[in-house]
């Protein structure tokens, strides 16, 4: 099945938004436990539809969820192409996973989980080297103020977002954005623990500097 691809997604949505904000929480404070919120499903009857092979419904939910997964697989790979693959490898992996949907969550929030597993592995096979090694010692979390005299609005996160190297990012993007652990992101990367929170950190610092070097340039 050939899906289509929303190459028009707007960056901006409200959930975007407000995304970001909690991801500025996350560059100026110590990591904490973070929070998956958990959504009312209101398209069972399309969900149960596609089960039985409905094409009509496949398509349906397609549109109803392509364009939050792409803006998802985007802030992840940083690359509107690999987005473009994720998302595709991402309707096709959960229709063939459908019956393994079981309604404990919503559907969203399973679709999501594929989503980012989709778009880590793509960005994984383009940039393999970005994070090869293991790092033996870890960089101590900050626990400093925030930085106050940071102009911290949404757009220059954005931008500054899309600046950070591609192994900054497809750690960065999980743990700040979409709410995955340290441990998911490296047992999904396949790399150690200490790692994904090294590149976190060095993600988090680099952003930093891209914030105050905009800031610079007004």
């Amino acid at each position: 099945m050939q899906l289509p691809v929303f190459t028009d997604c707007l960056w901006f949505e409200n959930s975007w938004q407000e995304t970001l904000m909690r991801a500025l929480m996350k560059i100026t404070q110590t990591p904490g436990e973070s929070n998956k919120n958990v959504y009312h499903n209101e398209h069972q009857a399309v969900i149960d539809a596609c089960r039985k092979g409905d094409s009509k419904a496949q398509f349906q939910l397609y549109r109803l969820y392509a364009k939050a997964m792409y803006n998802t697989c985007l802030r992840i790979t940083g690359n509107t192409a690999l987005a473009e693959d994720a998302l595709q490898e991402t309707f096709l992996t959960a229709f063939q996973r459908l019956e393994s949907y079981r309604g404990e969550s919503a559907f969203g929030v399973w679709l999501k989980h594929i989503a980012v597993n989709t778009a880590i592995n793509q960005s994984r096979k383009w940039q393999k080297e970005l994070l090869t090694g293991e790092e033996t010692t870890d960089i101590p979390e900050e626990t400093e103020e925030p930085d106050e005299s940071l102009p911290l609005k949404i757009v220059l996160v954005q931008q500054a977002i899309s600046q950070l190297p591609d192994g900054f990012r497809v750690v960065f993007s999980p743990y700040a954005l979409e709410g995955y652990e340290h441990s998911e992101i490296a047992e999904i990367l396949g790399i150690s623990v200490s790692t994904s929170k090294t590149q976190y950190n060095r993600a988090k610092a680099k952003l930093r500097d891209i914030l105050r070097q905009q800031r610079n340039d007004w």
